[in-house]
């Protein structure tokens, strides 16, 4: 079993940025690869980001590409999601999650093991 705690959201204006961080614990970290996934109210859950398990892998949402940047540090246990350029569309409760796959780069939310509660993030226009 793993455990995820998302932190880092809060209220911040367009063009400003974030920095959100997943902690894990329970069973070892480092064989997961790692997804952000974000759901906005009323909306369906998004895929954002995936990280493979070494981190030399990364993959992200057309949305996000270019502005966002996730990276992980299997030492601390810890995913980050770097997100520059905010725009309003971008408010949602964000979500880290584990998969046992380790390299495969998934972007379907059903293919994930572990989920954490999420963080918010708010961007005011």
């Amino acid at each position: 079993q793993v455990q995820l705690v998302e932190s880092g959201g809060g209220l911040v204006q367009a063009g400003g940025s974030l920095r959100l961080s997943c902690v894990a614990s329970g069973r070892t970290f480092s064989p997961y690869a790692m997804g952000w996934f974000r759901q906005a109210p009323g909306k369906e859950r998004e895929f954002v980001a995936a990280i493979n398990w070494t981190g030399s892998s990364t993959y992200y949402a057309d949305s996000v590409k270019g502005r966002f940047t996730i990276s992980r540090d299997n030492a601390k246990n810890t995913v980050y999601l770097q997100m520059n350029s905010l725009k309003p569309e971008d408010t949602a409760v964000y979500y880290c999650a584990a998969d046992r796959s380790r390299n495969f780069l998934n972007s379907d939310s059903r293919g994930y093991d572990y989920w954490g509660q999420g963080t918010q993030v708010t961007v005011s226009s």
